[in-house]
């Protein structure tokens, strides 16, 4: 058998087919993953590039791979599906051995009495919680700043975001500091640092996957997934991760809707035949969007290369900027969602409600006072006349949708997750992003690497761009799909110069 002193295992760019193979070939062990991780972390993230992506590495870490390596030791088979998989998991998923701050400076050492449900069904399945991951403060914008964990930079192109505000988990996953990460997605926050940072980014329908023990922004539009180099290794943690929850009603609506595997439908030849929509409104009309409209036009002929049908739908409700303008409900339901988290955490937390946060101003206030004055002056958000009728545009919303699909027969809608280049450090907000479709919705959508714009002496393989992809409720696995032919068909994933291969 392999020891924990296994000769050293190149983790780069490892899938999690990739990571098992070699621990039953008995060519590395869970220690020696972990420890291969762990000296990325060390080298690229607070030094050379300083990326900033992780807030705390999981002190329970090199423990668990020792168990890992015992069970596989006695018995010769893997305890689960991801099995010694490294995990970096956006700090605003409860977990019971490190604090969950939600990139809150007061939270910094705040441990939940329960575990999330996600990082739960993980560890079940063998998993290795690694590192907490920077976010955007209270995952409230989309540029990755948070009061404890500073700015998070993307690898690519260390002058830019890695987008947000699951950016932490983007840029961990680009520059291999783990094999699988998890984030959360109100608008566009799994998709927007996987289109930055060259990775897969897959929103499943809302109600696929238990939200239960993350910290909430919104209940209409959270969901929670991971984001990965591969759209196999995004199937296999759907496997994992889907079903339902009792702590989660949403999850009640999935039951009849989950496959045997979502790995049954990695299909290298799945576009042929498809038919794939492109909403001409979420393509942008300016110069500034001419580098992000190219690739995309692109992306878009390789689909036509790989047999699919291209078919352009233009209509006046699908604009991405109206929908956010108008559609948006966070603002309505964070406050109550809050304060009953912080009641979740059975005086553990050093405020009890968002108020309290307020007053002690220890946030990023730059990027979220606005938004927190907004929400903690509504009285009764939740029967603001405002309120009521976004909701009643959101249904409208998603019967024109399906209509648009139904009246064109395509499978899926495509279009650019963000329309132009991810912005640079220091603007005040993210923009040009077009996730809110899948975001009010709840429709599910996967953002796979589409390209990159000309490189430059910031960006030497220069900025990636995502194509955003999204199907009907429930259709999660035609998305598998058509995302795994788009990959195959393509094959953009590169690994960013920033954080080479370790010298043994």
């Amino acid at each position: 058998m392999a020891s924990s002193s296994a000769a050293p295992f190149a983790v780069e760019e490892a899938s999690i087919a990739a990571l098992h193979e070699a621990i039953l070939s008995r060519r590395t062990t869970c220690v020696a993953i972990v420890e291969a991780y762990l000296a990325r972390i060390a080298a690229y993230d607070h030094q050379g590039p300083a990326l900033a992506a992780i807030l705390a590495i999981n002190p329970q870490a090199r423990e668990t791979a020792a168990r890992l390596d015992e069970h596989f030791a006695k018995t010769g088979e893997l305890a689960g599906p991801l099995h010694g998989i490294p995990v970096a998991v956006k700090d605003n998923y409860n977990t019971t051995d490190m604090p969950t701050s939600g990139g809150n400076v007061l939270f910094k050492n705040v441990i939940p009495p329960t575990e999330s449900a996600v990082t739960k069904r993980l560890r079940e399945a063998g998993a290795i919680i690694l590192a907490k991951t920077n976010m955007h403060e209270l995952a409230l914008s989309g540029i990755t700043l948070s009061s404890l964990g500073g700015q998070t930079r993307n690898p690519y192109d260390l002058t830019r975001t890695p987008g947000g505000s699951s950016g932490g988990t983007g840029a961990a996953i680009a520059a291999n500091f783990a094999a699988v990460g998890l984030a959360t997605d109100t608008v566009n926050s799994i998709r927007s640092p996987a289109s930055a940072n060259n990775l897969v980014g897959f929103r499943s329908t809302k109600g696929l996957v238990s939200r239960a023990g993350v910290i909430p922004v919104s209940h209409t539009q959270d969901v929670v997934g991971a984001i990965t180099r591969s759209v196999e290794d995004a199937a296999i943690m759907l496997d994992v991760m889907a079903g339902f929850d009792r702590d989660d009603p949403a999850t009640a609506c999935a039951v009849g809707h989950i496959p045997h595997s979502f790995t049954d439908y990695l299909d290298a030849d799945g576009l042929r035949g498809a038919r794939i929509g492109v909403f001409t409104g979420f393509l942008g009309k300016d110069a500034v969007h001419a580098e992000v409209n190219a690739i995309v036009a692109a992306a878009l002929d390789a689909c036509r290369g790989a047999g699919a049908t291209i078919v352009e739908i233009a209509d006046p409700m699908i604009d991405s900027d109206a929908i956010l303008r108008d559609d948006d409900v966070q603002k309505w339901e964070f406050k109550t969602l809050f304060n009953a988290y912080l009641a979740s955490l059975q005086g553990r937390a050093p405020v009890k409600t968002l108020r309290e946060l307020i007053v002690s101003g220890q946030y990023h206030k730059l990027s979220l006072e606005k938004f927190l004055a907004e929400t903690d002056a509504l009285e009764h958000p939740e029967e603001e006349h405002e309120y009521l009728m976004r909701l009643a545009r959101i249904e409208r919303l998603r019967e024109r949708v399906l209509l648009l699909m139904a009246d064109h027969s395509v499978d899926a809608v495509a279009y650019p997750l963000q329309k132009r280049l991810v912005y640079g450090i220091g603007e005040p907000s993210q923009g040009d992003r077009t996730g809110i479709l899948a975001g009010v919705t709840g429709f599910p959508a996967v953002t796979v690497p589409a390209g990159f714009s000309p490189p430059s002496a910031d960006a030497p393989i220069g900025v990636p761009v995502g194509l955003d992809i999204l199907a009907r409720p429930f259709d999660d696995s035609r998305l598998i799909r058509i995302a795994y032919a788009f990959e195959q068909a393509t094959k953009w994933r590169r690994p960013p110069v920033s954080t080479p291969p370790l010298v043994s």
